[in-house]
């Protein structure tokens, strides 16, 4: 009797613990089964079963309410609630860690299987997130009208600085980019001056204002806080205008000023470009025995305000002047970034394998976290990297819902 007591108050810390990731993974239509169910069980009446619907607006509070009703029933209707939430959904069931008396059993670690396409989004969950005031809005209509700028630098004017593999890197962003509903807007082998006239090319495009979101994509050599021009030559050239294109260009084109269009929408940027620190090193080619190649551009060895009385309300109105960005850098400052001949960045290859395989259920901040989480254990030839996501203004979670 004393090992079933133990068991019955398991129950009820169970439902403790997991309230809060309940109150998050819930689904509508889950919610409404459960009531069915724990009424049928008559842990609750037809008068509370109500209240938990009619009294709480959002999924959210429903959730919260129709467990904090069962709870405060007593053990034995926390073990029958979690019999159903297996039943109904074991996959939540799972993920929640959750048991019926059973003493669990430990599980073998799992190596993570990456899907070679993109999973689609099942229509429930778009429409859970439809509605979401914590979510940026996106609609069928809106998906037609994405649009992504994809610019790629393979062949230099000094060959010595090709960026050999990066032909893969354009094929898979070109791929993914497609899957996920973005025309894709194509430039390879630009200069500085050309980059940033793309860039102002694309703030005016004429579906930006119907997107919901637009992503550009640059993959070149860099520098810190510069992207490199097909005409660049290192500093010892004499060069007075080096072939840089300064990154901050980028905000400025698609900012709220001069891209009024892409107010209040996201605006994803990925660069896969090196971020070498300035000073005391040179340009060091790809070595033609190496399979894994580097992006740096330096390596010195082998690793208006206004009166407030002035300002009429009807008539001016005051914005953000950077909002609703989000990057993802292939490196963190003064590093560099690798990628292999055959197969192209590793930035670029675990960003498809993520959003393959995640992108139907995950925002693009936590996308992005399970990109850098892939090079926690990166290590070729004593070889390290770590992306890092920058200049994040997002007020809200954006998912790309593929397959709507």
């Amino acid at each position: 009797m004393e090992h079933k007591t133990e068991n019955f108050n398991k129950q009820n810390y169970d439902l403790s613990r997991v309230r809060t990731s309940f109150v998050e993974k819930v689904s509508t239509v889950l919610i409404s089964q459960l009531l069915d169910d724990v009424l049928l069980d008559r842990i609750v009446n037809d008068g509370e079963k109500e209240s938990v619907l009619e009294a709480n607006s959002t999924r959210g509070d429903r959730a919260r309410c129709l467990i904090d009703t069962v709870r405060r029933k007593g053990n034995n209707a926390s073990r029958m609630m979690i019999a159903h939430i297996q039943q109904r959904d074991p996959m939540l069931y799972a993920e929640l860690g959750l048991s019926c008396g059973q003493p669990a059993q430990p599980e073998p670690p799992v190596e993570q299987e990456w899907s070679a396409s993109l999973i689609p989004t099942t229509d429930t969950f778009w429409r859970e997130k439809l509605n979401d005031k914590h979510v940026y809005s996106v609609t069928k209509k809106s998906i037609k009208n994405r649009v992504a700028l994809l610019i790629t630098n393979i062949k230099f004017a000094n060959e010595k600085f090709n960026r050999n593999g990066a032909e893969k890197d354009e094929e898979n962003m070109d791929k993914l980019l497609t899957s996920l509903g973005y025309k894709v807007v194509k430039y390879t082998n630009l200069t500085a001056k050309q980059i940033d006239e793309a860039i102002i090319k694309f703030s005016k495009h004429p579906e930006l204002k119907e997107t919901d979101s637009v992503l550009v994509v640059i993959m070149s050599h860099g520098k810190l806080g510069a992207i490199l021009g097909v005409n660049w030559e290192n500093e010892t050239s004499g060069d007075a205008s080096p072939d840089e294109f300064p990154i901050n260009n980028i905000y400025k084109h698609l900012g709220s000023q001069k891209c009024p269009e892409l107010m209040n929408k996201p605006k994803i940027i990925i660069i896969q470009a090196c971020r070498g620190e300035e000073g005391g090193a040179v340009l060091v080619c790809d070595q033609a025995d190496s399979a894994v190649l580097c992006d740096d551009i330096k390596q010195s060895g082998p690793s208006p305000s206004a009166d407030e009385e002035n300002i009429e309300d009807d008539t001016l109105r005051c914005v953000h002047k950077e909002k609703d960005f989000i990057s993802l850098l292939s490196c963190t400052p003064d590093t560099v970034s690798y990628r292999q001949r055959g197969f192209g960045s590793f930035l670029i290859q675990y960003l498809v394998e993520v959003m393959h395989t995640d992108a139907h259920k995950d925002d693009i901040e936590e996308l992005f976290r399970k990109v850098m989480h892939r090079f926690e254990d990166f290590c070729i030839q004593n070889k390290r990297q770590m992306p890092t996501k920058d200049r994040c203004s997002l007020t809200k979670r954006f998912y790309f819902f593929p397959g709507i």
